[in-house]
């Protein structure tokens, strides 16, 4: 009896698990919320008359512009567009110095998908819910306490963080 009990309070504590963004894959059959685009509220123009000819596929003047918004948040200029403005030159030029890889994003998605994959060769066989995440990375996790104190013993200065309970 008693161990059935304790089996029974272990499911239930471990179905309260807080997975979060973490989940890599979904098993939710509803749909993708992060799909959902909030647009800009709908204004009148100035004058009805001077409004161009709808163009199939075009953009709209409530449609989001993610490139540009992102261009103003970080202090761009939206005219500028998205190229490097001169002021920036040197440091691209830096960055850039021993060649850029067109390809990476595609080249990290695939190199992480296998690397997940290698890791999760057994994970299927689990009594109780995992963070596959956690899971797949747990040897790559930096404690930062640690981290920390190894280069404040080196003589780098360091941002300060909470004492230990």
């Amino acid at each position: 009896m008693r161990l059935l009990l304790a089996l029974t309070m272990s499911l239930t504590l471990s179905a309260c698990a807080n997975e979060g963004l973490r989940q890599i894959t979904t098993s939710s059959p509803g749909p993708d919320e992060f799909i959902v685009e909030p647009k800009k509220p709908l204004q009148d123009p100035a004058d009805f008359r001077s409004l161009p000819t709808p163009t199939p596929g075009q953009s709209n003047l409530v449609d989001n512009d993610p490139v540009g918004d992102a261009i103003i948040a970080l202090g761009g200029r939206p005219s500028q567009g998205a190229a490097v403005p001169a002021s920036d030159g040197a440091i691209v030029t830096a960055a850039s110095r021993f060649g850029v890889t067109p390809t990476i994003r595609s080249d990290l998605a695939t190199s992480d998908a296998e690397f997940r994959r290698k890791q999760a060769r057994f994970t299927q066989f689990r009594l109780f819910p995992e963070d596959r995440y956690l899971q797949a990375y747990r040897n790559q996790v930096l404690d930062g306490r640690k981290t920390a104190d190894q280069w404040r013993r080196a003589g780098a200065i360091t941002p300060s963080y909470p004492p230990a309970n």
